[in-house]
């Protein structure tokens, strides 16, 4: 597969040399499902993106696949049904990544649901998602609550109902459909950011771009250009001169985490915000807990949205209100991330009253743009905007027919499983095989849910490793660190322990003792000399700080 850090330059070459039909501003998971989705019927495809892949929004949701149950208080019915199906498409193609989660709502008094509006919000939803009926909500009595989360508050506990959502891993997921649409024939970059456009009769031919890692300038033409920039959507619109009428409206969400032995919940909990009436997530993931959002306006540093006291101390006063005895405090925060949303601007409406649907902006360029969505839909918006692509490159005479849209049966890398069971079949076939050097079966576990049937290619790295000497541990880190350089086009440190494998945010404790490895596998692997070394020493100690770092 092409798509190896060290074929970067060739890769800007080729795109700027091979003039393709479509390409694509924006490396998060909506470019990533436009650009597979545009290969897939047959179009040369570029992808370029001015930081590392799903950096921005993608990185830092809440990591849930979901229908969206919040949305039918907004009767927004079309996004709940639209997301809602979409579950099952994602869950089928990639069920290593997108995993059933059981989901507990509590009904308390003065809460946003009582008993009879949630049993009927859960039927509806149940009915627009086409949920599954082994997957269908029950409704529990104030017992039946209370014996599933014992850490509830019982004062005011009036019920509660089990459902499902899906949790994913917001990052691999865009990763896994960009390494698919490579494999497909896309050419996607990183560290390549738009500079300019250039026009030809009023109408958008060209792309300058700039290697942000050399500094070099590439012209990239193209049959037509799509904006799936998420935040930075207007930049561009601005650059184009198209910025008009509607614009984006960017609300900023902040996630904190936790340890598990501090939040011992029993299921993932979706539970009122007493203070304003919003809802709140809280996720259990391997040794932690991760609970969120916050929704406030943002107009600050897109690339470093902050994390704020305010919202810290909202978070904690949410979960405190209605799990007493759990008491956490600032000191449990082990990290944080915090994420925009580029949402469409609505007057008069607050943040967490927006809709969180997507719109599509067509220039007189001809400069297409999308803002708004869902992770959950990005495979939607990605068919509305090839469709579009599809009619300009068919008045352009490029095509001659609009092929269909195949991404629902599209199996991305490492997903290829028949069914749930069997992720965890092959990582028990997994640790029995590679037994040498001895992974704990946790660990296979978390590589197979993060690279799916892949993580035999790391597995055997890691035995090469170990055979020349190399302890058990680092020999698997070496491993997976080898094949996210070669498969993944990991540049940096913290693409590789923050978007590849998540650590910063779950797994942070681990880092201190694993960095000196990889700085030293990035500085032979790329040959640096020690003041690149350093540089990267000190770029990565910014990303780890920041976590913990509160305004």
């Amino acid at each position: 597969m092409d798509f190896s850090a060290k074929n970067r330059i060739s890769l800007l070459e080729k795109l700027s040399s091979e003039s393709p039909d479509l390409l694509i501003i924006g490396g998060g998971i909506t470019g990533a499902g436009i650009a597979l989705d545009a290969s897939l019927r047959g179009w040369k495809t570029g992808l370029i993106e001015k930081s590392d892949f799903a950096s921005g929004t993608s990185s830092r949701s809440t990591k849930l696949i979901h229908g969206g149950l919040r949305y039918l208080k907004q009767f927004e019915l079309k996004l709940v049904h639209e997301t809602g199906t979409e579950r099952a498409v994602i869950h089928k193609n990639a069920p290593h990544l997108v995993r059933p989660e059981d989901m507990l709502l509590p009904i308390i008094e003065g809460g946003a649901l009582g008993k009879l509006s949630t049993g009927i919000a859960l039927w509806v939803y149940d009915k627009l998602a086409g949920v599954k009926s082994e997957e269908g909500f029950e409704m529990l009595s104030e017992n039946d609550a209370a014996e599933a989360e014992p850490l509830l508050k019982r004062e005011g506990l009036k019920g509660g109902a089990l459902y499902t959502e899906y949790r994913t891993d917001d990052a691999r997921l865009t990763i896994e459909t960009l390494k698919t649409a490579v494999s497909k024939g896309a050419t996607c970059v990183n560290y390549a950011e738009a500079m300019r456009f250039e026009y030809e009769d009023g109408k958008i031919k060209s792309v300058i771009i700039r290697d942000t890692l050399s500094g070099k300038e590439y012209t990239i033409k193209a049959k037509v250009i799509v904006n799936a920039a998420g935040p930075w959507v207007d930049f561009l619109r601005e650059k184009d001169n198209s910025l008009k009428q509607k614009r984006l409206h960017l609300t900023k969400g902040v996630h904190i985490v936790v340890p598990y032995n501090r939040f011992p919940v029993r299921q993932a909990l979706y539970f009122d915000v007493l203070e304003d009436g919003r809802m709140m997530f809280a996720i259990p993931r391997m040794d932690i807990v991760y609970i969120g959002t916050t929704d406030t306006n943002y107009q600050g540093d897109l690339n470093h949205p902050n994390v704020t006291l305010s919202d810290i101390e909202y978070i904690l006063k949410a979960v405190n209100a209605l799990f007493p005895s759990v008491n956490l405090v600032s000191e449990d925060i082990i990290s944080t991330w915090s994420g925009l949303r580029p949402l469409i601007h609505e007057e008069g409406k607050s943040p967490s009253e927006l809709s969180r649907k997507d719109e599509i902006f067509v220039s007189e360029s001809g400069l297409i743009s999308i803002a708004g969505g869902k992770l959950t839909g990005y495979r939607k918006m990605a068919d509305r905007i090839t469709e579009l692509a599809g009619e300009k490159l068919t008045e352009q005479f490029i095509i001659t027919k609009i092929p269909p849209c195949t991404t629902d049966i599209q199996i991305l890398t490492g997903g290829d499983f028949e069914k749930d069971e069997a992720v965890f079949q092959y990582a028990q076939r997994m640790y029995s095989q590679y037994g040498k050097i001895t992974p704990p079966l946790k660990k296979i576990m978390i590589l197979t849910h993060l690279y799916g049937t892949q993580t035999e290619k790391i597995l055997k790295n890691a035995l090469v490793f170990n055979e020349k000497g190399y302890s058990d541990e680092k020999a698997l880190l070496c491993g997976e660190l080898q094949f996210c350089l070669e498969s993944e086009m990991v540049v940096k440190p913290e693409d590789f322990l923050i978007r590849r494998t998540g650590r910063l945010y779950f797994e942070r404790d681990t880092i201190p003792s694993v960095l000196p490895d990889v700085i030293q596998y990035f500085a032979d692997y790329f040959q640096w000399d020690e003041a690149r070394k350093k540089e990267a020493e000190e770029e990565w100690k910014k990303a780890y700080d920041s976590v913990m770092k509160w305004e």
